[in-house]
């Protein structure tokens, strides 16, 4: 069992103002994995003084902007070395499959941290754009200032250092709060961290709940929030930001779809749409968990489907062989077989899966992967984010039906076009308002842009794009 004792506020670890720990159980088996200090509010204002102290007088933000790329690349060299320990440790919290969080620590994060740096080093933080005469007009970046970083249980270092990398490389400070179900990963994140050798202050890690959550949001002293998670807890966030005219960037909800058009390849689609619907558990806010299929081709992708996710390995995520581990909490477990009953109740025809529990897993947070069928784009299990291993399959007339469905929801986070032509199928994927999309399940690479239409988000993450979310425009005349 792993044990910490300790806060890492500002740079040094801190005995937590109160005794309350965080257990954390796993999915799988209920077993303790380790416990945690919770931070309370008084571990906020201590966090936020020091990242205050650190922004306003200390060199951080002084430094040159090569210098503290030195620093984030010798952050995420360290984070790589300990990939193959911090994955199994997300795995045990929240139950997402050894395969996801080895692919997501070995592959996902570096990439994700070296489109940052590479767009930190391409960068003018200062440079002329104009003048006339003896006058010139300079064009600077500065760093946004205390940044408050919130983060989901779901993929917690990729969610994390998504935020940590680009404001650091900004030069702006920052609290992270990490979820209670994943506060061991965070504080073992903040283990790299300390050996980074970042200034004092720069960086604290506080495990929480929402009440802390709420009053870090909330804090006088922090400049901008990113935040990660529900689109529900986004509204709260911007409604709160907005009174005091802070900053913020929301990555929040979906409910992806996927359009297959007449031409599609039967086995390399269905395969496709296993990872990009199923990948993590369907724990993830881009998950393709609407497929829209043309009539005439229906019953055929609809039994493909089906064969697909009844082969599909459930079970211990520490297992290689598992594709699909337990839902991380046994209330989201509940909530998702919620959505199960709901189907049925609408009049979908439930092809696969259901509420039945799977034999030899009972003691753990499981669900069979579910597949829905004769579903109208109308009904509750086309429009909610489930958050769990639950498909729908929406048929389709014409390609202007199948992108008028796609587009009939509040979310616009991701989506795929399928086809034999890729030409045609880009067409067909410009026309989608989301900013998240693939042809063919093609992987789009962090140096482009991540984040939502509607009620998706506000803002980007990833390259260019995301380190400006960071930054702040002057203009000098001189």
């Amino acid at each position: 069992m792993l044990v910490f004792d300790k806060l890492y506020i500002g740079g040094h670890w801190t005995t937590p103002a109160t005794g309350e720990i965080l257990t954390v159980r796993s999915p799988h088996d209920q077993t303790v994995v380790g416990t945690a200090p919770h931070a309370a509010p008084a571990d906020v204002d201590r966090a936020v003084a020091a990242a205050r102290t650190a922004f306003d007088d200390g060199p951080w933000p002084r430094m040159s902007p090569e210098e503290r790329q030195a620093v984030v690349a010798r952050l995420s060299k360290l984070h790589s070395a300990r990939a193959d320990e911090l994955a199994a440790l997300v795995t045990a919290e929240n139950g997402s499959p050894i395969w996801f969080t080895g692919w997501t620590h070995h592959t996902g994060v570096p990439e994700q941290n070296d489109s940052y740096l590479r767009a930190a080093a391409a960068l003018d933080w200062e440079a002329q754009v104009g003048g006339t005469g003896t006058a010139r007009t300079l064009l600077r970046r500065e760093a946004v200032g205390v940044v408050a970083a919130i983060i989901p249980w779901n993929a917690p270092h990729q969610s994390a250092l998504v935020k940590l990398v680009p404001a650091l490389l900004a030069g702006c400070t920052v609290i992270l709060k990490a979820s209670p179900e994943t506060a061991l990963d965070a504080l073992a994140l903040a283990q790299v961290l300390d050996e980074a050798g970042l200034p004092e202050g720069v960086v604290s890690v506080l495990p929480a709940g929402r009440e802390t959550s709420e009053y870090l949001v909330s804090h006088p002293d922090v400049d901008k929030i990113a935040f990660t998670g529900s689109t529900a807890a986004g509204r709260r966030i911007a409604a709160i930001a907005g009174e005091q005219l802070k900053r913020v960037s929301l990555e929040l909800g979906g409910k992806s779809a996927s359009i297959v058009l007449e031409d599609a390849d039967l086995e390399s689609t269905v395969a496709g749409l296993k990872a990009v619907s199923l990948g993590n558990n369907a724990e993830s806010c881009i998950a393709h968990t609407r497929i829209l299929v043309p009539r005439t081709r229906y019953e055929e992708f609809v039994a493909a489907l089906k064969t697909m996710m009844e082969v599909i390995v459930v079970g211990d995520p520490a297992a290689p062989e598992t594709f699909i581990g337990p839902m991380v909490r046994p209330d989201q477990l509940e909530r998702v077989r919620g959505y199960i009953r709901i189907g049925i109740e609408e009049g979908a025809r439930l092809v696969t899966g259901g509420l039945e529990p799977i034999d030899g897993l009972e003691g753990g947070n499981y669900v069979r992967p579910t597949l829905f069928a004769d579903v109208d784009n109308s009904m509750r299990i086309a429009r909610e984010e489930v958050f769990g291993p639950v498909l729908v399959v929406i048929p389709f007339d014409d390609e202007a039906d199948a992108v008028r469905i796609a587009n009939d929801s509040e979310y616009g986070l991701g989506g795929g076009v399928w086809g034999a032509d890729p030409k045609h199928a880009l067409e067909v994927a410009r026309l989608i308002r989301a900013g998240w999309m693939t042809v063919n399940g093609a992987p789009a690479t962090p140096d482009g842009s991540f984040g939502g239409y509607k009620n998706s988000g506000i803002g980007r993450e990833f390259g260019a794009v995301g380190l400006n979310q960071y930054l702040e425009y002057k203009t000098i005349g001189i």
